[in-house]
């Protein structure tokens, strides 16, 4: 039987019926709903076997949502014009879907007849599931029988009955809602909440229920007679979020309960009680979203018994925005009210905090930035008065490529500043630095593959000198320099991947000429394989290195096919003709001959990467050492760092500086989790910080325990341990990979 073309405008096209003898399934269009099919419809039955042609009558009702479709093995009218689809139903309007085994429309009454097991899924994700119902035409409103409603496959609501009002709201009745896995032994869940009655408010997405119990198993925990929790397709609802409870020995037994407040669709704040023996705090977290960049804040207010009658607290801020033009404008705040705040609230470890604004642009062949950078020192070994915390920094670089020459010429410009809060002689002593910079580059690939790096300059430098009788007020500096560098890459291909090794060699020259000057910046220089062709390997430019300089090192590198071994090393060494006394004796640059510099690193995929570099002399003394590592498998984590240091008075050390730092996780199960961190002073013998954690998670809970000890003792701080819970009931926000965490029954 051939099926009529439909006809032009909103017209539905003629409905053709299977014959029945016929069991093929056959797709029925709708202009709205089942309604407008049947009320197209005008003729008898049987004439739908011959009057295929036949142009129905124009519906009276507005097509709002697009045509809907019923799809069934069988659809027949019958002799009191009700319109039957039964047999593997399936009904599509708009985006809702709706599948069933049999669905009666009655014309006169507007009314959907459905028997299940009936299924209806939204773009959302919420699905109905239903034993029976009655509805209108429009899916809108009605009345279900044996109803759940699931969110996210996850979170699900039984009852013994649901209405549907409005096409918005969904009313159940002696509801129990979980999303913990239950099993059809009739066991609990680990967790549900009963209630009397739930509203749930498709608008809104918020659920709303009367006289609501927690129940863990069947046991009832507390009662509440109102309770809102937000749809669990809601990403940003104001409510409260997973409360905390800790026990620390400085602030005693406590507890955080979080509030999340949604303001507009860009902003956001975050309130957190901390309530405990010996602390009354307010925690907030504020961020906002603007469209050209972001900004969050977070901080505390507390009174407590560490500090009697004093508020205390702190703040921490940063933003972004990008101001057009390539400009860009960033900030980052932390300030606390004492040196032992952060530590005591288990915050941060920080013992220096740093407030800085900086305005920048970069485009290709011109750079400019401007910081202002303001310190506060929380060490007990320093004096803030004596420190240079507040800073100023300008800096420009513009790149230019002359044709006749080639090449290309760097012009840069700085402008420094730094000053200190104590006006004592030398102690208090404030400085400025004005530098200009020209320098030519030039490269050159031979035919033998030798590439050629050379650099020719000039550096001026001006310094104003305050507060130290001991300099002139104002000191000039002038430094030309050159350099020729020479690397020979060669590259190897194997089976297993690309090996390449460059041996590398520079000669450079400069001669700093001028009056002395402080070093107030260049305190701390690290060697290392990104400074071994430099012209300076100070860290600023108040020091420059001079005379004759010859450096030489081996980069070798091994990149793998696909997965495999990734390896890199790279060893260095410089030779001068002039000692330098600038550079401390940690520093491994000092004398005429630096010590030796091996740095390599060892990857395979995301699972191992390793990551080492030490300084050593003659003597295979080693001065300074690092290796930092990772390693991860299908169910273990472990990263860890192993620090050396010499004493170095020049750096701020007055003892050798050696511990390890272990960091890792195991998955002793689908559902349990343990970890643990550890740090320890090899040299004192004793351990800086330690921790365990116990973590519970399946598809409906997460319980987190924690037990940490800071061992850090000052005169400001004293060791300290504490204790953490956590329990979450997942589900509620937005989808979090809880079917990786999927229970199964016993009988499964």
């Amino acid at each position: 039987m051939t099926r009529p073309a439909a006809a032009p405008m909103r017209r539905p096209a003629p409905l053709s019926f299977p014959l029945p003898c016929q069991s093929l399934r056959r797709p029925l269009r709708l202009s709205l709903a089942l309604a407008l099919a049947f009320a197209a419809w005008q003729a008898d039955p049987a004439r739908a076997q011959s009057t295929a042609t036949a142009t129905p009558p124009a519906t009276t009702r507005t097509q709002v949502d697009g045509p809907a479709i019923l799809v069934a093995d069988d659809v027949h009218i019958t002799p009191d014009r009700k319109l039957v689809a039964q047999g593997n139903v399936e009904a599509y309007q708009g985006q809702t879907r709706l599948t069933a085994s049999r669905i009666v429309y009655d014309q006169d009454s507007g009314q959907l007849s459905i028997d299940g097991p009936i299924r209806i899924e939204d773009a959302r994700g919420v699905i109905v599931l239903a034993s029976a119902a009655e509805m209108d035409d429009q899916l809108q409103d009605g009345l279900l029988t044996g109803a759940r409603l699931v969110f996210n496959e996850q979170v699900q609501l039984a009852s013994t009955q649901m209405t549907r009002a409005g096409g918005r709201y969904n009313q159940l009745f002696k509801t129990a809602v979980t999303s913990c896995h239950v099993c059809g032994d009739g066991g609990p869940p680990l967790w549900s909440i009963r209630a009397r009655k739930v509203i749930h408010d498709e608008q809104e997405r918020q659920l709303y229920f009367e006289d609501a119990q927690l129940r863990v198993l069947s046991v009832p925990i507390f009662y509440l007679p109102r309770l809102r929790l937000p749809d669990p397709t809601l990403a940003r609802a104001r409510g409260f979020l997973i409360p905390e409870f800790k026990q620390s020995s400085d602030l005693g037994v406590g507890f955080k309960l979080p509030y999340f407040v949604p303001i507009g669709d860009h902003a956001d704040v975050t309130l957190t009680p901390y309530l405990s023996t010996n602390t009354r705090t307010l925690e907030f977290r504020y961020r906002q979203a603007f469209w050209n960049g972001n900004i969050e804040f977070e901080g505390a207010a507390s009174r407590d018994t560490l500090v009697p009658d004093q508020w205390r607290g702190y703040l921490f801020g940063e933003g972004r925005f990008d101001l057009g033009n390539r400009f860009r404008l960033e900030f980052d705040i932390s300030a606390a009210s004492d040196d032992a705040y952060l530590k005591e609230y288990d915050i941060s470890d920080a013992d220096r905090l740093r407030r800085e604004i900086e305005l920048s642009r970069t485009d290709r062949d011109s750079f400019f930035g401007a910081t202002a950078v303001n310190f506060t020192s929380l060490r007990d070994s320093e004096d803030q008065a004596l420190l240079p915390t507040n800073i100023l920094d300008v800096r420009y670089q513009r790149r230019s490529y002359p044709a006749a020459l080639g090449g290309e010429f760097r012009t840069t410009l700085i402008g420094h500043s730094h000053a200190r809060e104590s006006d004592l002689d030398m102690l208090g002593r404030d400085m400025t630095r004005t530098t200009a910079e020209l320098m030519y580059l030039q490269s050159f690939i031979l035919s033998s593959g030798l590439r050629t790096d050379f650099r020719l300059g000039m550096a001026g430098d001006l310094f104003g000198i305050r507060q130290d009788s001991t300099y002139p007020d104002s000191v000039a500096v002038v430094t030309p320099q050159t350099a020729l560098a020479l690397s020979y890459p060669m590259l190897k291909q194997t089976a297993g991947g690309t090996h390449m090794i460059e041996p590398v060699v520079q000669l450079a020259w400069s001669d700093v000429s001028g009056g002395d000057v402080p070093r107030d910046e260049s305190n701390l220089v690290e060697f290392d394989a990104g400074n071994l062709l430099s012209l300076s390997r100070f860290s600023a430019e108040d020091r420059r290195e001079e005379g004759l300089v010859l450096a030489y090192g081996l980069n070798w590198k091994r990149t793998p096919r696909g997965e495999g071994w990734g390896a890199y090393a790279s060893f260095g060494h410089i030779l001068r003709d002039i000692e330098n006394t600038d550079f401390s004796a940690s520093s491994g640059l000092s004398g005429t001959s630096s010590d030796f510099l091996v740095a390599g690193q060892l990857i395979r995929g995301d699972n191992l990467s390793l990551t080492a570099r030490t300084i050593f002399d003659e003597s295979f003394d080693f001065s300074k050492a690092e290796m930092i590592g990772s390693w991860a498998t299908g169910r273990s984590e472990l990263a860890g760092t192993y620090l050396w240091l010499d004493a170095d008075s020049a750096e701020g050390r007055t003892q050798d500086a050696h511990e390890i730092y272990l960091d890792g996780a195991y998955e002793l199960n689908r559902y349990w989790t343990a970890s643990a961190y550890w740090r320890y002073d090899i040299v004192d013998t004793t351990p800086t910080e330690a921790g365990i954690g116990l973590g519970y998670t399946n598809e409906c809970v997460r319980v987190v325990l924690s037990v940490e000890r800071d061992y850090t003792s000052s005169t400001t701080v004293d060791p300290s341990t504490s204790v953490g819970l956590t329990i979450s009931l997942r589900g509620f926000g937005t989808a979090d990979g809880a079917e990786r965490y999927a229970s199964t029954c016993k009988n499964s």
